[in-house]
């Protein structure tokens, strides 16, 4: 819908503005409080300048009495047809070619017809209705001479006033124009980045899919590796079955999980509240030891009571989002120290938050995507939680993550 003030906006703007009028059903657009007031001005306008024609027929004393009645008769037609400019401002102003060429009363009123149909319509159609006007110009001056002022003055002034009239509207007609292409394209680069989002999205479900894929192809392969060998070995101690019975009983149920995950990712535009697969929460200290071999200054701060109790996909979301952070902070802010802390409890949820400061020198820009953290944001709302991030009052760069963590 047209967000703003209607009535300030002529109804042909807002009708080209608002994308639903396309499919209203309305043809014509209806008029604004401002198209009333514009209307009842230009009518205001028409019926002052009649008034003064009509005056000045006194001093036309070789007009005979029929001719000035028709005159008059024809200027009150005009002015009240220009209630109708909008609706048809062509036809009105063609009307008005020999309307104005008949009666002096009239001139306000082609006036403003003129101005309409340079307004409303191509330039094409202003020439042809503006060059006939022009050319009739000496012809009514010389049949109905003024005898105020002298013939050339008046041609002049006419013609000026003319060409007034018709660069005003075409300049008021380019200036909507504008107007319309500036929306045009706006609504364009929303609906462009709109669609990179999206695309962005789908590829972070595609690649999390693949991921669940492995992880479910490796469960699987546990549950038929055990199943097999209690099928080999029916002999076998008891201790050995209830074993492996109970990697077979875990495996499956992770199988489950993993396919779950697998299933609420694929679901295009519904959120999924399992978490993505990746290395566990454990497997941090090795992503930071590994940070370090390749020269950053990483100080991780870890205040989980229980690593170990943190659900496997939970976990994996949290080390996605940290590998993601530190990426962006080693291309970004290289040579700063880069602080992770990673807090929560069941029932608390999980808080992960990567910061670095602002670097030292000035960084060459770094090529990329920019889909990074639109990707983690995906991870973090498919798993309930969300994911915030942004420049710092130092000048630093903040990831912040919560991810929920249930009691049980």
């Amino acid at each position: 819908m047209f967000a703003g003030p209607r009535w300030l906006f002529p109804s042909a703007v807002i009708h080209e503005l608002d994308p639903d009028a396309a499919t209203s059903g309305r043809r014509r657009p209806r008029r604004t409080a401002r198209d009333w007031v514009v209307d009842f001005c230009c009518f205001l306008l028409a019926a002052v300048v009649g008034l003064l024609g009509a005056k000045s027929l006194a001093d036309e004393s070789h007009l005979p009495p029929v001719l000035a009645f028709l005159d008059q008769l024809l200027g009150a037609l005009a002015c009240a047809a220009v209630w109708l400019r909008r609706r048809w401002p062509l036809g009105l102003a063609v009307a008005t070619i020999p309307v104005g060429f008949l009666s002096n009363t009239a001139g306000g009123a082609c006036m403003i017809a003129l101005f309409t149909v340079a307004v409303h319509r191509p330039f094409r159609y202003v020439a042809w209705i503006g060059g006939a006007n022009l050319a009739l110009l000496p012809l009514f001056f010389w049949l109905r001479p003024d005898p105020t002022g002298p013939y050339a003055a008046l041609l002049l002034f006419a013609t000026l006033l003319t060409l007034t009239i018709i660069g005003w509207g075409m300049f008021v007609r380019s200036k909507r124009q504008l107007m319309l292409s500036l929306r045009d394209r706006a609504r364009r680069a929303e609906t462009e980045a709109r669609l990179r989002a999206e695309q962005a999205q789908r590829l972070a479900r595609e690649a999390i899919a693949r991921e669940m894929h492995d992880v479910l192809a490796h469960r699987l392969t546990l549950l038929s590796v055990h199943a097999g060998a209690l099928e080999f070995r029916p002999d076998a101690p008891r201790e050995e079955i209830a074993r492996a019975a109970g990697v077979i009983r875990e495996s499956a149920h992770e199988a489950l999980q993993d396919l779950r995950e697998i299933i609420g990712v694929l679901r295009a535009g519904e959120r999924d509240d399992a978490g993505r697969p990746q290395p566990t929460l454990a497997a941090l200290d090795a992503l930071v030891a590994e940070s370090r071999e390749a020269g950053m200054k990483v100080a991780l701060d870890t205040r989980v009571t229980d690593p170990t109790a943190v659900p496997a996909s939970l976990g994996r979301t949290a080390y996605r989002i940290a590998q993601e952070a530190l990426t962006n902070a080693r291309k970004h802010a290289p040579g700063t120290e880069v602080t992770l802390t990673v807090t929560g409890a069941p029932g608390d949820g999980l808080a992960v938050t990567v910061r670095n400061p602002a670097p030292e020198a000035d960084v060459p820009p770094v090529p990329g995507s920019g889909q990074g953290l639109i990707g983690l944001t995906e991870r973090a709302t498919l798993a309930g939680g969300r994911l915030e991030h942004g420049a710092t009052a130092d000048g630093g760069f903040e990831v912040r993550a919560w991810l929920p963590w249930g009691e049980g």
